[in-house]
């Protein structure tokens, strides 16, 4: 039997926003269709959340990406 702190965190779609993650949910759906953003897991009815650790994980790959590539000139 899993402890409590061994329970993955779950976030909904107003703590994405809280992330600064501001896309629309024909976005979210997209990029998670094409492997772009962490799937989503259905609690029940409309209820979706993601994993916590999933999204932190994403987070940094975004980072990364910024910190290796050269966008635009200025």
């Amino acid at each position: 039997m899993k402890d409590e702190t061994d329970r993955p965190l779950l976030v909904t779609r107003d703590d994405l926003k809280r992330f600064g993650i501001r896309v629309s949910n024909t976005t979210l759906l997209r990029w998670e269709a094409r492997g772009r953003f962490p799937r989503r897991a259905r609690m029940g009815g409309t209820t979706v959340t993601w994993f916590m650790s999933e999204i932190e994980d994403w987070l940094a790959e975004r980072a990364e990406e910024r910190a290796r590539t050269h966008y635009a000139d200025y």
